[in-house]
């Protein structure tokens, strides 16, 4: 760079310098007493979070390390604002910030409807949501022991869901949403038919 356009270039760093210095940008407690918006275009491919063990995790508000240290604790904790848990494409969980429902320890359940095309809100609450399978989400999780903030994973005291770790290992493999998912032998397709077909014998059977 030449004198003349030093001359010109420092000032101009200056100024630019002092504008960024006077926007008061978010702080990472202000971004949490914000309210967590969820649309249909929040949920993207199961695997494109975080795994651990056999469910996937993320935060919306950025805190994923805070996510994941509580997801890995021995011995429990409390899952910070914009936590989303997920164990199969089609049912969420996201944490609100404190107090936003105390009687769900501030989480909220989600039913998607999931396509190649993206995601759809089918039915999201927090007391009130039912699975596809029937079953009551918040009173399943509230099972949980109060360690686990609502999470459920063998031993935290809730009962057992009506899928094997093989189904739910194929259901997050086979995830539409995904760009790319794996080849599946004969064994697993039936598996996966039954399932399906298991699925729409219940919901006739609610109509």
């Amino acid at each position: 760079m030449n004198r003349q356009h030093s001359r010109y270039f420092s000032p101009l760093n200056l100024i630019l310098a002092a504008l960024l210095a006077s926007v008061a940008l978010p702080t990472m407690a202000e971004q949490n007493e914000a309210p967590i918006q969820v649309t249909d275009e929040t949920f993207n491919c199961i695997r494109d979070m975080t795994k651990v063990r056999g469910f996937y995790v993320d935060n919306l508000l950025g805190d994923l390390d805070g996510t994941l240290e509580v997801a890995n604790s021995s011995t429990g904790g409390v899952y910070p604002p914009g936590s989303v848990v997920q164990l199969v494409p089609g049912e969420v969980m996201i944490k609100h910030q404190k107090d936003f429902n105390p009687a769900t320890k501030d989480w909220e359940f989600f039913e998607l409807d999931v396509s190649e095309e993206g995601s759809k809100i089918r039915k999201r609450g927090f007391v009130d949501v039912v699975n596809r399978f029937g079953g009551n989400c918040f009173a399943c999780h509230v099972q949980a022991k109060p360690q686990w903030d609502l999470i459920c994973e063998t031993g935290h005291g809730c009962e057992p869901i009506p899928l094997t770790k093989e189904i739910l290992t194929l259901l997050q493999k086979t995830d539409p949403r995904c760009e790319s998912n794996p080849k599946l032998n004969q064994e697993e397709i039936a598996k996966l038919q039954a399932l399906q077909q298991a699925l729409i014998a219940k919901d006739k059977a609610s109509k």
